[in-house]
């Protein structure tokens, strides 16, 4: 477990507290018999820094890539599926790719 992933574990308790906060402040204004407006300033700074955090761990928690072996005989698409009913070849693009030809042949 690096920074990143406990930075990311961070920003969530953060934003659950801030969730709780707001519940927890609702119930009290149900109780004062107060409308509700909004969430107070502390919730909003709270889920402010919960995302900050959820982003940081976000884009620094993966892993490296790894680079594609183009010799592979997994990562090829040449093979067809098994169920050919859903392929089209007969589409738009036929004819658009037929009118391309003819405008390059002039």
């Amino acid at each position: 477990m690096g920074l990143g992933f406990a930075v990311g574990v961070l920003g969530v308790l953060i934003l659950g507290h801030a969730a709780y906060s707001t519940i927890q402040y609702r119930g009290l204004l149900k109780i004062m018999e107060e409308e509700f407006s909004g969430p107070p300033m502390n919730v909003v700074l709270e889920l402010l820094l919960a995302f900050l955090f959820c982003i940081w761990a976000a884009l620094s928690v993966p892993g490296k890539f790894l680079s594609i072996n183009p010799d592979s005989e997994e990562n090829r698409i040449v093979s067809l599926p098994d169920n050919l009913d859903f392929m089209i070849f007969n589409h738009r693009a036929k004819v658009s790719l037929s009118e391309i030809d003819l405008k390059l042949k002039h």
